[in-house]
């Protein structure tokens, strides 16, 4: 399977506003409209859609925010993968491929991301890729999650 993560562009902004999440995810992630909002807002945020065999089956977003702790923090924020592709391994798949694409992207640093632990799914699948709880919320009082 090829895997690839392309920026938002005028060429495929509407086709990731389309992705949508199974009803049972919709109260854990925000709508891609929301997200790119955000990324507008924080431009520190790079969004970007996630294809499979040419494909787009998801979006995620990632960036170095300078002014967080002491030396800034790379995250990993709104992985999503459309409701019709789920159960099929991908958000592992490209989970890694962004732990790969940021340590390129920003050199090898911890990586944080936030997740609300009821996602039983999203923690089991960011433990196993090595992120542990800290201490910490994020701003909408979920979770944070590192990756040393």
């Amino acid at each position: 399977m090829n895997l690839e993560i392309h920026d938002v562009t005028a060429t495929n902004y509407r086709d990731i506003l389309e992705l949508k999440v199974a009803q049972s995810q919709k109260d854990y992630i925000e709508t891609p409209y929301q997200c790119l909002e955000d990324s507008l807002e924080w431009k520190q945020f790079k969004p970007v859609g996630l294809y499979a065999n040419q494909e787009l089956v998801g979006f995620a977003m990632y960036g170095f925010f300078k002014g967080e702790g002491p030396q800034g923090r790379l995250w990993i924020d709104r992985l999503l993968i459309d409701e019709q592709f789920q159960g099929r391994g991908l958000g592992t798949k490209f989970m890694k491929k962004l732990v790969e694409t940021v340590t390129q992207d920003y050199g090898e640093q911890p990586i944080f991301l936030s997740v609300y632990p009821e996602n039983e799914g999203a923690v089991r699948l960011y433990e196993k890729l090595g992120f542990n709880f800290i201490e910490e919320r994020d701003v909408n009082g979920e979770h944070i999650m590192v990756r040393l």
